[in-house]
């Protein structure tokens, strides 16, 4: 044999073996993008120029596999001509057929590489059009490993033994069980579920039940759910028992409320269940009427801790006790269903009117139940917790994960600094204001009744502009101060002869005449603070207490002396253990 015979038989079996490696390679499986784990943004021009009208999505639930079947029927109208429909999608499920408005398409009529599915139109759709798209596929969904902190399905097993699962998407979007439009303004009008899991577990989901059918051993269950929010779609599974009850409300009108809770939680299930009709009279009557009255008030018990899935709450709280005499998951989530399932934030840089209102909730809650001390002992602890890194809003279209991750956001500021910031904002304009401001944020409207507003969107901008046409007043220095700027205000003392002068230092020296009361003796005078400055005649009256009410957010030095110290010794306990646990290891 040649040099030159030897040479391409080499070569021949280096391409054989190249091949085989690259078909190998090929046939792993895809993983998820970054792009589908990300939700939020600029959206896509192509999106921009969809109206959603219906989303009908059907879902078979595979626990053995940890797979899906699913098919998405959707429509949309053309708000501009449409030669291409963008979705996102999750590019780890197979698409095993793809129509549009009946007519099969070829593989080729669309891709999706890296989690956002373009389909080219066979023709073009004109302006006020509809077009359906029906995509059916099946595959292994995204797992999450630390829900609901991060998105995908959660695949446990109840304590009974059976498949106990649920979704909760919010950190990664609709996209990852679901073609669909992964932005906060996406919502499509109407959504159908048709769910069909093993017999005999129960799939309760978002909206009105249209019933259940059984066959072969498997159960199909039909809900019918109008303006979900998009990582409000939910599916949950599970072996569980129903507690229904039908709440009178203040406005005159009835309407269901359901707990599924696994078996044998019966006897805490009922504890809990009693907490439900309370909590809307506190929210009916604070806020306004509960928004999907005509669906139901739904909670299920998930493997995960909980999240505002609209008419369907996900509780994972194990039913905790706690000082203050209701259950916190519970209020925070159901919270949601005003500020963030009927009020929805135009981008994710707005989510503080979701977790903000959702978390003044609960110190709202304890003072309608029990008093101002309990209010007070809360709001104190979120200022506690705050970190003041970075602003609330940034004035920028951000992804989900640049405003709940800390390292890159506000994180848990946008629920403790912001709720701490709504009730300065109460104090400062009274409550007769703050309330109304909040019922025309939440409803479009200063007088709310069942069928007399429809779910809205709402920025930053829109709900200063709320506050500045109630009040009267241009608020701008509040929000450019306690939103747009990390740090807080910080009031700065000093005594000059029998005078008590105070300044506001703020970031940038922005202007911020934020009045401020002053107890002299027993005496609580007001400083306007009109320009930044105050001066209070205190002469050698004692006790001087600043702000006595604690009615104001500001910045405080021993809490942030609090905060290092807390942080180093945490620290130090987490190296500590994480030693520990190496010497061990080396030690086996």
């Amino acid at each position: 044999m040649s040099f030159r015979t030897l040479a391409a038989c080499a070569a021949s079996l280096l391409a054989l073996s190249t091949g085989f490696l690259a078909t190998a390679q090929a046939a792993e499986p895809l993983k998820t993008s970054d792009l589908s784990l990300s939700t939020g943004g600029p959206m896509p021009v192509e999106q921009q120029a969809l109206g959603f009208d219906h989303a009908d999505l059907t879902f078979k639930i595979l626990p053995d596999k940890k797979a899906i079947e699913g098919q998405a029927a959707l429509t949309f109208s053309a708000k501009a001509p449409l030669d291409k429909l963008v979705l996102d999608f999750d590019r780890v499920f197979t698409i095993r057929k793809l129509a549009i408005d009946g007519k099969a398409l070829k593989p080729s009529a669309w891709s999706n590489p890296e989690g956002r599915m373009t389909i080219t139109l066979p023709k073009r759709i004109a302006k006020g059009k509809q077009v359906t798209v029906v995509v059916t596929y099946d595959g292994v969904p995204l797992e999450a490993k630390r829900a609901p902190w991060d998105g995908g399905f959660v695949w446990s097993k109840a304590p009974t033994g059976e498949p106990w699962i649920a979704t909760a998407v919010q950190g990664d979007g609709c996209d990852i069980f679901w073609p669909c439009i992964d932005y906060p303004t996406g919502e499509p009008k109407l959504v159908d579920l048709h769910i069909t899991v093993p017999a005999p577990l129960v799939a309760p989901a978002n909206g009105v039940f249209l019933g259940m059918t059984e066959k072969d051993g498997w159960r199909t269950y039909n809900w019918r759910a109008k303006t979900p929010n998009t990582y409000a779609i939910a599916l949950d599974v599970g072996p569980y028992e129903e507690l229904t009850a039908s709440y009178k409300s203040r406005f005159g009108d009835s309407f269901p409320m359901s707990f599924w809770y696994l078996k044998g939680n019966a006897d805490k299930a009922k504890g809990l269940f009693a907490e439900f009709a309370p909590m809307l009279d506190f929210y009916e009557q604070m806020i306004g009427p509960y928004p999907f009255r005509d669906e139901k008030m739904g909670v299920v018990e998930t493997p995960h801790l909980g999240m505002e899935h609209q008419t369907i709450n996900a509780y994972g709280n194990k039913y905790a006790k706690e000082a203050y005499g209701f259950d916190w998951l519970l209020q925070h989530e159901f919270a949601h269903e005003w500020f963030g399932n009927q009020l929805t934030d135009v981008d994710n840089d707005d989510m503080w009117l979701h977790e903000g209102y959702g978390s003044y909730m609960q110190p709202l809650m304890s003072q309608w139940l029990h008093g101002d001390m309990e209010y007070m002992a809360r709001l104190n602890q979120m200022r506690v917790d705050t970190k003041n890194r970075f602003p609330i809003v940034s004035g920028k279209q951000l992804k989900e994960d640049e405003v709940y991750n800390a390292d890159r956001g506000p994180g848990n500021d946008i629920y403790f600094k912001a709720a701490n910031v709504l009730h300065t904002l109460r104090t400062l304009i009274g409550d007769e204001a703050f309330f109304r401001i909040t019922r025309i944020a939440v409803y479009g409207r200063d007088d709310p009744k069942p069928g007399n507003f429809t779910p809205r969107y709402l920025g930053t901008k829109d709900f200063i502009k709320i506050v500045n046409q109630v009040t009267g007043k241009d608020y701008g220095w509040f929000f450019d101060v306690y939103l747009y700027e990390a740090q807080q205000p910080e009031l700065l003392q000093a005594r000059e002869g029998g005078d008590l002068v105070l300044r506001w230092k703020t970031p940038k020296d922005k202007p911020f005449p934020m009045p401020i009361e002053v107890k002299v003796g027993d005496k609580v005078v007001t400083a306007s603070m009109a320009d930044g400055t105050g001066l209070v005649a205190v002469g050698a009256t004692v006790p001087v207490i600043v702000d006595p009410a604690s009615k104001v957010l500001r910045r405080q030095p021993y809490l942030e002396d609090f905060q290092a110290w807390k942080k180093a010794k945490d620290d130090a306990a987490k190296a500590e253990a994480e030693a520990k646990k190496k010497a061990e290891a080396e030690k086996k």
